[in-house]
Formats: C-alpha cells, sequence, structure tokens
C-alpha cells in the first residue's frame, strides 16, 4: 500500500488445526483518509464487502474515508466516546494535535501512566465495547465469505483487538494473535524511536510504546484477564460476544482452507 498506515492482511497464518487462513479475505489496518488511487485500486480489486470503522465521532469527522465503491461502510465506534471523556478514561483531544510532544511531556503524571495501562483491559471489560464487537463477528459471519476490512485510525489497538477476537474464532492459538499484534511494531517503529529517547524511566516509555506503537505486555495482560474472568477465550467468545459454534463453523469454512 501507499498511504494506508499498517496495512496487512490475515492471509497465510497457519493454524493449530492444520489450516491456514486463506489469503485476500481479511484485512486490517489505518483509515482510508489518505487512501492513494492505487490503494483503492487494490481494495476494489479483492472486491471488499464491508469497510468497519471503529473510530470515535470526533475521528470520522476530522479525518474521513475515502469512499470505496461496492463495499458497505459499517461505523462501530469502540469507544463510548462521551462516557469515556466524561470519566476521564481517555486521552485529552488536545494530545492529538501533536501526540509524541505531547506524551513526552505528560508520560510521567501517574493518571496518564493508569490510562496507558488500563486502555486494553478497559476495551476488553467495556460493556459498550464488547457489544461493538460483537457486531463486528456477526457480521462477517453474515457476509458469505467476503472480503473484509476493518480499521481505526492507527490500525494497530482496536483494530488489533477486532484481529485477536477474530483469530480466536477461526482457532488460532495465543502466539498467532500476539504475533500479529505485535507486527504493527514495525510500522510505528521509526516514530517510536524518535520520541522514547527524550523520557527516562520505563513507566513513561510503556505509555510511549502504548499510545504511540504497541505494548504486548499491557495486551497480554489484557488477555490473561479473559481467561481469569470468563475461564477461557472461547468461552468469552460464546457468552460475552455472542459467537456460537454454528458461527465459528461459518467463519471457518468461509475463511480457512487447507495448508497443502
Amino acid at each position: 500500500m501507499e498511504s494506508i498506515v499498517n496495512f496487512r492482511e490475515l492471509g497465510g497464518y497457519r493454524l493449530p488445526n492444520g489450516l491456514v487462513v486463506r489469503h485476500g479475505k481479511l484485512f486490517r489496518g489505518g483509515s482510508l483518509e489518505n487512501a492513494s488511487e492505487h490503494d483503492i485500486e487494490l481494495l476494489r480489486k479483492w472486491q471488499i464487502t464491508y469497510v468497519f470503522d471503529f473510530r470515535t465521532m470526533y475521528e470520522t469527522k476530522r479525518h474521513p474515508d475515502k469512499m470505496l465503491m461496492g463495499a458497505s461502510r459499517i461505523w462501530l465506534p469502540t469507544f463510548d466516546e462521551s462516557a469515556e471523556t466524561m470519566a476521564k478514561t481517555v486521552l485529552p483531544l488536545e494530545a492529538y494535535c501533536d501526540l509524541g510532544g505531547w506524551l513526552v511531556v505528560n508520560a510521567k503524571r501517574a493518571e496518564v501512566q493508569k490510562l496507558a495501562s488500563q486502555m486494553y483491559l478497559d476495551m476488553v471489560h467495556n460493556e459498550y465495547t464488547q457489544l461493538q464487537y460483537a457486531a463486528f463477528l456477526q457480521t462477517i459471519v453474515n457476509s458469505n465469505g467476503g472480503a473484509i476490512y476493518w480499521h481505526c485510525s492507527q490500525g494497530k489497538d482496536r483494530t488489533g483487538l477486532g484481529a485477536a477476537y477474530l483469530l480466536a474464532a477461526l482457532g488460532a492459538d495465543r502466539q498467532t494473535i500476539m504475533d500479529d499484534y505485535r507486527a504493527s511494531a514495525d510500522c510505528y517503529a521509526e516514530e517510536l524511536n524518535r520520541y522514547i529517547q527524550l523520557v527516562d524511566s520505563d513507566e513513561e516509555k510503556d505509555v510511549l510504546q502504548t499510545f504511540i506503537s504497541v505494548n504486548t505486555k499491557y495486551f497480554s495482560e489484557a488477555l490473561d484477564s479473559i481467561d481469569q474472568k470468563y475461564g477461557s477465550m472461547e468461552a468469552f467468545l460464546r457468552d460475552v460476544l455472542c459467537l456460537t459454534d454454528a458461527d465459528k463453523l461459518a467463519l471457518r469454512k468461509a475463511y480457512l482452507e487447507n495448508a497443502f
């Protein structure tokens, strides 16, 4: 891709059941705000059926996606914007005018460090967010094997959690899920290195990793918390995200194939 940040597909991932994810079907990345004609043409070539946008209303209004002809756009904001702003569980809007610079100045603050450490846990256990991801998975189940693109702004956190749930539904193990999440670090390595040398403590570096790149420690803790609270990811998918055995079978028939 020329201009869609952090773009990749899940195709080719090998699963413990001996199957692999089909190529050309499941794509993830950043917003389509700056998508070039070349990138849009590639998405058309793959015959994308649905584009899921996990961003807030503020983000979508300020940075609207370019339209993709032939694809249905589904807006599923995974943050309850008004509630989380009131509860101060998200960064203030002014932080995003110069995120790296704002974090360098504010990463030492205890409340910012708490936001970083709790971000994935809040996403996993927030009921509003759970409903949005349940709708995401159910729409894919009902897409009859269509090609899917899902994104947030940077294509790493909200998008990464969507990928984690989808991969788990397809039968992927924890290692595959974490490897997919970790791959976003390559995209943001240069930006992270530019800012991380400007802070001193491990806590400040964790903040920068979380908001600029990816933080595997915090993401893994959030997945662990699913096992602790619900017994397993499988139980979480069934009891919280409302994914039935028939739904999982439909997903696997549509998006998996034999490795050989």
